[in-house]
């Protein structure tokens, strides 16, 4: 028998908890999309110096982040697909934090090595959280 693949399992109901998990990382994020709004410079500076069009992938990361934050919120009974995106999307935008603390770029407040390796540490915890609130993680367990 064929496992069914996570993103198209029916996780019934959502509990509290987990819609105010979602609720929260949506404000999670739309609070990043205002800040790149607010004050690109900060966000520019996680952007790696190789990196093609800098200035544009904070521009494009500011509509995705808005687009996470609403998919989150209205997923009804794609929450679980939603939770693979936005933990990818968390993924995706880790080396940009390794390249802050690479590079000693000061942005955030974030001024020494230690304060920005710090703050590598809480990237995994957003996927978790991602992955948690939809029920995608729970969704795979039970697909395998």
């Amino acid at each position: 028998m064929t496992p069914t693949p996570p993103d198209t399992l029916e996780t019934g109901p959502t509990s509290i908890p987990r819609t105010l998990g979602r609720w929260g990382l949506a404000t999670v994020l739309l609070t990043g999309g205002i800040g790149h709004l607010a004050r690109p410079e900060e966000f520019l500076a996680q952007v790696p110096p190789f990196f093609p069009a800098r200035d544009k992938v904070v521009y494009y990361s500011t509509f995705v982040e808005f687009a996470l934050a609403l998919a989150l919120v209205l997923a009804g009974r794609h929450k679980v697909r939603v939770g693979w995106v936005v933990a990818a999307f968390f993924v995706a935008i880790f080396p940009g934090n390794i390249s802050q603390l690479v590079t000693r770029t000061d942005a955030f407040g974030l001024d020494s090595d230690l304060a920005r390796g710090v703050r590598l540490l809480f990237q995994p915890l957003l996927v978790a959280w991602a992955l948690w609130s939809t029920g995608a993680w729970r969704a795979w367990r039970r697909s395998r």
